[in-house]
């Protein structure tokens, strides 16, 4: 009966388990897959224009904000009607809600990161980078907030963020240079300061030389950026003919790839004027984005990644310019969304339910053999009566009043 008892209260306890995660467990979703972008033909066209998303906002999820940038094969921006730009999601085209015209993207914040290390000080390239800096700020508009860090062993945050070009202009001319190099702990922490800021925001780093002091790895910054949602451009500055070893050397695959996976540009620079036209052709770039406005298909916030990537059309319709690599983007949810979650009154009510499952098991195993027993007892009540030496018989007659026996009553006439 024990085993019963204990067989029963584990079925009850499964049953429990099972309507619990029936009600509040998230609905299993399985993400689309992505479809297969098509490659940019052989030859690229002179006028083929290029698309990429730059920037996701998530923070009205499922409405989603992406900005566009679109240009030609060189990186200059080139303008094209709102109605030429699509979006699209895991392969599927989006229904675009709203498209903003170009530059039309507000305030734009960016952070200057630049390298300062020792290296900074050879061949006049410290001078350069001020200079090429001081060129982006100068063209900024005028709600426009641009902050600046630098970098060597150590990080300053030189300049917060700010639309005064003056204080901006001050901060680039006090830099010196000296140490070695930890460009991705600068990342790390640029990220950061940009993370209360919203609308457009985007890191431009400069930097001569190979990180050898950072802590964070590229892969860790790249996580960083995620949540963001920001674009990281990379200048390099310097030649990358020298050697691993030498104060000068660039690892130009490397920054290359990590800025696209950041969604922004790689340009080397190795002269005065080729930098300072990488800041401007990078400004006008960021100036003249889009702003695409559409609603997910798949409306929770399940943590799982969507790939979203942009094209340019014709005004028939038929693509103009090449698909560039999807980015990813993730909505959040670490306690993914249900669609409908279920009545707290509905579960309570379960839950009693299952309570009074559970004295079944009470009734059956304490009870019904207390009442067995019971039964048992009187079916053994007759031969327990007759050993007990009481006679049972008709009911001895009423005793008489006090006085009756031997006595008479006389009564007067």
């Amino acid at each position: 009966m024990k085993k019963s008892l204990e067989t029963t209260l584990a079925v009850c306890l499964i049953v429990l388990l099972f309507i619990s995660q029936t009600a509040f467990s998230p609905q299993v979703q399985t993400p689309p897959q992505p479809q297969t972008t098509p490659e940019p033909a052989a030859t690229t066209q002179p006028t083929a224009l290029l698309a990429i998303v730059t920037q996701v906002d998530t923070s009205r999820f499922p409405e989603v904000t992406a900005y566009v940038s679109v240009t030609d094969p060189n990186g200059e921006p080139v303008p094209v009607s709102p109605n030429q730009i699509k979006l699209l999601e895991n392969g599927d085209e989006m229904k675009l809600e709203r498209v903003s015209a170009a530059g039309d993207i507000g305030p734009l914040s960016t952070l200057l990161i630049i390298d300062t290390s020792g290296s900074m000080n050879h061949a006049g390239k410290l001078k350069s980078a001020k200079e090429a800096a001081s060129a982006y700020v100068n063209q900024a508009r005028t709600d426009d907030l641009i902050g600046l860090v630098t970098f060597n062993t150590e990080i300053d945050y030189a300049q917060p963020l700010t639309a005064d070009r003056r204080k901006m202009l001050a901060a680039i001319k006090a830099l010196t240079a000296q140490s070695d190099t930890a460009m991705f702990d600068a990342l790390g922490e640029g990220i950061a300061i940009l993370e209360a800021v919203s609308g457009r925001k985007a890191i431009i780093v400069m930097t001569d030389g190979l990180d050898n002091r950072s802590r964070l790895s590229p892969q860790q910054v790249l996580r960083l950026v995620g949540p963001q949602g920001l674009s990281i451009s990379v200048i390099g500055l310097g030649d990358p003919t020298h050697s691993t070893g030498a104060l000068t050397s660039l690892d130009e695959p490397a920054l290359q790839a990590f800025a696209e996976q950041a969604g922004g540009a790689y340009g080397y620079a190795n002269d005065a004027e080729s930098l300072k036209a990488l800041y401007e052709k990078y400004g006008r770039a960021l100036q003249s984005e889009y702003i695409v406005t559409y609603t997910s298909p798949s409306k929770l916030r399940d943590g799982v990644n969507r790939a979203l990537s942009a094209q340019v059309a014709d005004p028939s319709g038929s693509l103009a310019g090449s698909i560039e690599s999807a980015i990813n983007y993730n909505p959040g949810g670490l306690i993914p969304e249900v669609k409908a979650p279920a009545n707290w009154l509905v579960f309570v009510g379960m839950l009693i339910a299952l309570g009074l499952l559970l004295l079944i098991p009470l009734v059956f195993g304490v009870l019904l053999p207390r009442m067995r027993r019971a039964e048992a007892r009187n079916a053994k009540g007759s031969p327990a009566k007759k050993n007990s030496g009481i006679k049972l018989g008709s009911a001895p007659p009423p005793p008489s009043s006090p006085g009756a026996s031997g006595s008479k009553i006389k009564l007067k006439g």
